[in-house]
């Protein structure tokens, strides 16, 4: 050791003499960070939000009973539109809504939607009917169909059934399969 060392140590030593050290109950511990927060989704959590986006829109469209339905996603090509039209996918599933109410329905049909994107098949059919005698209300469940498959992520795009499969009083649903919600 030089001798600027030793002097520097007589003199810290000089300074602190008297001193005693805090006492552990004394002494103040810094505050701990919490970890940043991370999202985490459990497969009910996931599900509530997908059944959240199947809530109709505030006001349903205005919709008549010979009127045919057609909708696309953006970015989802309008031929593949077409071919849904013309009945080029295979129907996988069907869930018929005629009778129910429409609560019932819309429930219904929701959990059609799950089941049928839980075992990841391509094309449904949801006969809901014409709406022939729903009266001055119009046709209450095909306009209740139209809502929910706009507002649902899942559904890439639909449009009214051939005649062969129903016309105006189905739909014919293309579902996501690639895990997306």
């Amino acid at each position: 050791m030089s001798g600027g060392d030793e002097d520097d140590r007589e003199q810290f030593r000089r300074a602190m003499h008297g001193v005693r050290p805090l006492s552990p109950l004394g002494r103040l511990v810094p505050a701990r960070r919490k970890p940043p927060a991370r999202a985490r989704f459990s497969r009910a959590e996931r599900a509530a939000v997908l059944r959240e986006s199947l809530e109709p829109p505030a006001r349903d469209l205005d919709i008549q009973p010979g009127d045919a339905l057609h909708y696309r996603q953006s970015g989802v090509p309008e031929t593949v539109l077409r071919r849904l039209r013309r009945g080029d996918y295979r129907v996988e599933a069907e869930i018929d809504l005629h009778g129910l109410g429409l609560v019932q329905a819309r429930a219904q049909l929701r959990e059609f939607l799950l089941s049928a994107a839980a075992r990841q098949l391509r094309c449904v059919r949801i006969v809901h009917g014409k709406g022939l005698r729903s009266g001055q209300r119009g046709p209450v469940l095909k306009q209740a169909v139209d809502g929910l498959l706009r507002r649902a992520a899942l559904i890439l795009a639909f449009t009214s059934a051939g005649m062969r499969d129903g016309g105006t009083g189905a739909t014919l649903a293309l579902l996501r399969t690639d895990g997306k919600p």
